[in-house]
């Protein structure tokens, strides 16, 4: 295997697309070891598409690209000015609270940092906010949606490490909230240092809030309805993706009456652009992860670390440490397919609970989203803002630093990710 991941790093520094690296060099695992078929990759291939749960992430693609046509977001987007633009660096303040919200819509932070970075860029740089503090608050915020359900890296983690994704989504809520009151509390900071001035000088009335909270209702109900459809088995999370896109085609023509056909049309394109970015990803993956299982790699790092250490907090701070470093160099969608089949054993046979693990590994690899040289996030705020990645990191480092901490106390605190999945779903 040392030879296939060799070989990765070497088609990734070429700059060859992702799928292409993973599949070639797992191809090249096949070919060196000469005792198995050659048509075994091409049924891996086939075989990951056929996988039931991960039905669930094309399904929930498509009902938040539907759902962003609805009206929905512009919507959640007066909501957040109503209720935060009475602090400093208002607009600063209603990313962070619009991405909360938008969790249960979009479920992708790359989606969620390219929509806000457009709609608000002009805004931002008009109330003379620098180009690294707008790109940094928009980028960090933007992975509150990777916690908030329904995440598409959960549903990867749950579908690959046969863990309960009703008891991630459950468990993603408070890590996700607890980025928001860190990001809110940074940017407060930050605002007063530089002086930015608020976005409305007054308090908006009780009565102007309720009545913009009451437009936005069908946008919190919508998670809401998952947890509860998912808690009392009334679909599996496939079928909640095929509900996500039924409710959203509902809410788009009946209530709001903004889903043309030209929007749906669109919605489709869009659609089936993203899904078959991702579902390369995903296929390729799958011939990559039979070598891992193969060379029984799983087992062997559980003993290399149980060689290190037998405290469970330990393990997970070594492993956050690498996962840390992975997502400096790969895209977080990439390593959690890489990578769940390796960990989920290790922390099995340390007694970690999987649904705490994955909140973490999760969390963890999104980071990665921003760090340099190859943050997939970074690198899309960058180019709306037209900043330099260094200035980016000089505005942004305290709001890394934040998520960095809420990472640390999930790891110290399980109760903090258990609760919810606990109370909902039972011990």
């Amino acid at each position: 295997m040392a030879l296939v991941f060799a070989l990765f790093l070497l088609f990734m520094l070429m700059g060859m697309p992702v799928a292409f690296a993973i599949g070639i060099s797992g191809a090249i695992f096949f070919v060196q070891l000469g005792t198995l078929p050659m048509t075994i990759p091409v049924q891996l291939f086939l075989t990951q598409s056929q996988n039931f749960v991960l039905l669930a992430i094309p399904l929930f693609v498509f009902a938040g690209n539907l759902l962003n046509e609805t009206g929905i977001t512009s919507r959640l987007l007066k909501l957040a000015s109503v209720l935060v633009g009475h602090y400093r660096a208002g607009l600063a303040q209603v990313t962070v609270v619009l991405s909360a919200m938008m969790g249960g819509i979009s479920g992708s932070a790359i989606a969620d940092a390219s929509m806000q970075g457009r709609i608000l860029r002009d805004g931002m740089l008009a109330r003379g906010y620098s180009r690294g503090f707008s790109a940094g608050i928009i980028g960090t915020s933007s992975l509150i949606v990777t916690m908030i359900p329904p995440s598409i890296g959960l549903v990867l983690y749950g579908s690959i490490g046969e863990v309960s994704i009703g008891r991630l989504f459950a468990a993603g809520i408070v890590p996700g909230l607890l980025i928001t009151a860190m990001l809110f509390a940074g940017v407060a900071y930050v605002a007063r240092r530089k002086g930015y001035q608020p976005e409305r000088q007054t308090k908006a009335p009780m009565k102007e809030m309720a009545s913009t909270f009451f437009e936005c209702i069908w946008a919190f109900l919508f998670p809401i309805i998952l947890m509860v459809g998912l808690r009392m088995g009334i679909f599996t999370p496939s079928e909640a993706g095929a509900f996500a896109v039924v409710y959203a085609l509902v809410i788009g023509i009946l209530v709001y009456k903004e889903l043309t056909w030209k929007k749906f049309l669109r919605t489709l394109e869009s659609t089936a652009v993203d899904i078959g970015m991702i579902m390369l990803v995903i296929n390729m993956s799958a011939i990559f992860s039979y070598g891992i299982t193969w060379e029984r790699l799983p087992e062997t790092l559980a003993y290399a670390l149980l060689g290190l250490s037998s405290v469970p907090w330990v393990i997970m701070l070594i492993i956050v440490l690498f996962l840390l470093v992975a997502g400096m160099f790969m895209d977080s969608t990439v390593l959690i397919l890489l990578l769940t089949s390796i960990f989920v054993p290790v922390a099995g046979t340390l007694g970690i609970d999987l649904v705490h693990f994955g909140i973490v590994m999760v969390l963890t690899l999104t980071v990665g989203l921003l760090t340099p040289p190859l943050g997939v996030v970074m690198f899309v705020v960058c180019s709306i803002f037209e900043c330099s990645v260094m200035e980016f990191v000089k505005e942004s480092w305290i709001f890394m630093a934040l998520v960095v901490l809420v990472v640390l106390l999930v790891i110290f605190f399980p109760g903090l990710v258990l609760f919810l999945p606990n109370l909902i779903f039972g011990t």
